[in-house]
């Protein structure tokens, strides 16, 4: 089943559980979803990843400004999204990749950083945040 695909069927899920927040949460994912899809990007991963990140940076946004009854809906989404999304890497499997893909590069210093991150992000399949790549990819040639 798509992502799509288990979004709709979670929705109509939620609609009958009476979930009011899931269900508007849940349409709000499938429109972006829809929307990409429409401008031909078909990258379901990505919009996730997106849309998470968008609702972790709200609600962080609203707690410095004092807000933090309005962070609780965004953070509730964030982690709705999570769940569609494929489990993250582990700081050892992610330090595999980067060692392994330093050696297949021949990098050597921190100028080859972008061949580096282009095949660690390429063999870690969507299942790490590039700022967590970036940083072990910058500690492993810094030292």
């Amino acid at each position: 089943m798509s992502i799509p695909d288990r979004v709709q069927a979670d929705i109509t899920a939620a609609m009958k559980s009476g979930d009011k927040q899931r269900v508007g949460a849940l349409r709000l994912v499938l429109s972006e979803l829809q929307k990409d899809a429409k401008e031909g990007k078909d990258d379901a991963i990505a919009v996730l990843r997106r849309e998470r990140k968008r609702r972790e940076e709200s609600a962080s946004t609203y707690e410095e400004n004092g807000r933090p009854e309005l962070a609780v809906p965004e953070r509730y989404e964030a982690e709705l999204l999570s769940a569609y999304l494929p489990q993250e890497l582990g700081d050892d499997e992610l330090r595999t990749l980067v060692t392994d893909a330093i050696a297949e590069t021949g990098a050597t210093t921190p100028k080859d950083m972008g061949r580096v991150m282009q095949a660690v992000i390429a063999k870690a399949e969507g299942r790490a945040d590039g700022k967590r790549v970036s940083g072990l990819v910058r500690e492993a040639l810094a030292g």
